[in-house]
């Protein structure tokens, strides 16, 4: 497990905002698969923009405010800027809400909007890049953090090209283009990401220790060389080489599986709380989503790709994410209102600083609408579609009152 430090965290303020702002986009999402049928296609513009809504709004808007929080104190080194998050905020923000309009509404803003993101993923690539030159650590977390930023900056640029395609300022192969900026974003930023910050929480909060690395070094090695074989692949238009690049990452996947099973057979941590619950079922949806994506490439039905991304994005990433809000906000709540009252006062426990019941809630309605939504998708079915979506937009009500109440606490 990698050693983390507090002495570098940034203030409490600057954090905050990505996560507040982010669960709103989250509840936003979910009422928004309310208005979806499961059968479409992922050129659609309204489909384009529910998942720009997903990831933009919540998924990099969480992590770049754990990112900022987390780079820090595990390279042991302050960030070279701090402040540039305070315009990264906005940028992704109001960036992210201009897209979602241009997709639904009026295309011009796409142009605009996505010009927005990605000066602020550019920036925010930058600065991580400039901090890890500050640092002596060289470890499996720091190379993750590395080969993610380059990837973002990779899929934002593609993402971007796409932008100006839809909008008609370019002329370029938008098929091929999105299979580059898709994979360059989930496989290569967001799965790079999760597997790099997971060996350092997931053991953390687990209370395991002295397991094998081997596993998640040949992960990292596999799931990098995939994407890029995948990006090349899609560029130049060539069918076996993203065929090649799916298998490689495939099996690097299998190893991150594989560690994730070693760290849970030395977990001394017995308590199946709301994170214990999330763990279980997002590595569940991953292992199902893996299964789906290989029927996929056999049979080359489309429901089966609909399935595998659904339980890939609302059942691995997303429990991933919101799981760890409820260990790393109370966290950082605790270190900034009740870290300097240590042995002058009683201080709260971390996990006095939510509500069980409320959390409970919010998994069981969560987990319930990613099973439902994921069966409509691979039946086509519109009940259990809708019912899903409504299950899960009812779990991000929860998550939304819970995520108030700990950034609240104590103030």
């Amino acid at each position: 497990m990698n050693a983390i430090s507090s002495d570098f965290a940034p203030p409490l303020k600057l954090i905050a905002p990505f996560f507040r702002y982010g669960v709103i986009f989250y509840l936003l999402s979910m009422m928004a698969l309310l208005f979806f049928d499961p059968s479409f296609s992922y050129q659609q513009m309204e489909v384009a923009g529910w998942l720009h809504l997903f990831l933009l709004g919540f998924v990099m808007m969480v992590i770049f405010g754990a990112m900022a929080q987390l780079i820090p104190v595990v390279l042991e080194v302050g960030h070279v800027v701090v402040d540039v998050y305070y315009v990264i905020l906005p940028l992704l923000g109001v960036g992210t809400t201009m897209m979602i309009a241009g997709f639904w509404l009026v295309p011009p803003l796409l142009s605009y909007g996505g010009l927005l993101v990605l000066t602020g993923m550019v920036i925010f690539a930058f600065e991580n890049i400039a901090t890890l030159k500050k640092s002596a650590l060289r470890n499996l977390t720091v190379d993750t953090v590395k080969w993610s930023n380059g990837y973002l900056l990779l899929g934002i640029l593609t993402g971007f090209s796409i932008a100006l395609g839809f909008a008609g300022s370019v002329s370029i192969d938008v098929a091929l283009m999105l299979k580059a900026h898709v994979y360059a974003v989930l496989g290569g930023y967001v799965l790079l990401t999760i597997m790099g910050l997971s060996l350092t929480l997931i053991p953390m909060f687990s209370l395991a220790h002295g397991f094998d690395e081997m596993p998640i070094r040949q992960a990292f090695k596999l799931v990098v060389l995939g994407v890029g074989t995948v990006f090349i692949g899609a560029l130049l238009g060539t069918e076996w080489g993203m065929l090649l690049g799916y298998l490689l990452s495939f099996a690097g996947t299998l190893f991150y599986i594989w560690q994730i099973y070693i760290i849970a057979m030395l977990t001394v941590r017995k308590e199946v709380d709301v994170w214990a619950k999330s763990m279980i079922f997002a590595f569940g949806s991953l292992i199902f989503a893996m299964m789906a994506g290989m029927v996929y490439l056999l049979t080359d039905a489309e429901s089966m790709l609909h399935t595998a991304v659904w339980f890939f994005l609302l059942g691995f990433v997303s429990l991933m994410i919101i799981g760890h809000l409820y260990k790393i906000i109370p966290f950082l709540v605790w270190f900034e209102r009740y870290a300097p009252l240590v042995g002058k006062e009683k201080v709260p426990m971390l996990h006095e600083m939510y509500s069980k019941e409320g959390a409970s809630v919010m998994f069981g309605f969560t987990a319930s609408g990613v099973v439902l939504g994921g069966l409509g998708l691979l039946f086509e079915c519109d009940i259990l579609f809708k019912a899903g979506g409504s299950f899960l937009f009812a779990g991000a009500i929860f998550l939304y009152i819970t995520t108030k109440k700990m950034l609240a606490y104590g103030q």
